[in-house]
């Protein structure tokens, strides 16, 4: 009875594996994903000042210019892939491939009297609805609309 156990386990779990598998991005998307995924997620995030100057500095969204405006998701992963399962919405640039959700964020505003690569940013952490553009036939998060 045991082994029986075992082996439907073992079996669920190398079918989970591989299911895991077929759904993965393209390299193109899996760039995309990944950048998203850099610039824009982090499940453990607080949402002060600091935290805004620390994460764009870190991931080097200050390097040359400082970007303006970013928005970090504090969700986890799973959390912002479900939101490409609801009905399709109006992108800014009229693509109809964004999806609507509401999840915990940090909004990062540079303060407009810093230079480049030691920015400045104002946070503003809420929880709020956020439009994100999936692609692929596995849909995955690959911009942040809005």
């Amino acid at each position: 009875m045991a082994l029986q156990k075992a082996l439907s386990l073992l079996l669920l779990l190398l079918l989970t594996v591989l299911g895991l598998g077929l759904v993965q991005p393209s390299y193109g998307q899996d760039r995309m994903y990944q950048q998203f995924l850099r610039q824009h997620v982090d499940p453990e995030g607080t949402g002060n000042d600091g935290y805004c100057n620390l994460m764009m500095q870190r991931w080097k969204m200050t390097t040359h210019q400082c970007k303006c405006f970013n928005t970090f998701i504090h969700e986890a992963i799973w959390n912002i892939h479900s939101i490409c399962s609801t009905t399709n919405v109006q992108c800014k640039n009229g693509k109809m491939n964004c999806h609507k959700g509401v999840v915990k964020v940090t909004d990062c505003w540079e303060t407009g009297s810093s230079r480049a690569p030691n920015c400045r940013y104002q946070a503003k952490a809420s929880t709020r609805q956020v439009a994100i553009a999936c692609e692929g036939n596995s849909e995955v998060p690959a911009h942040f609309d809005k």
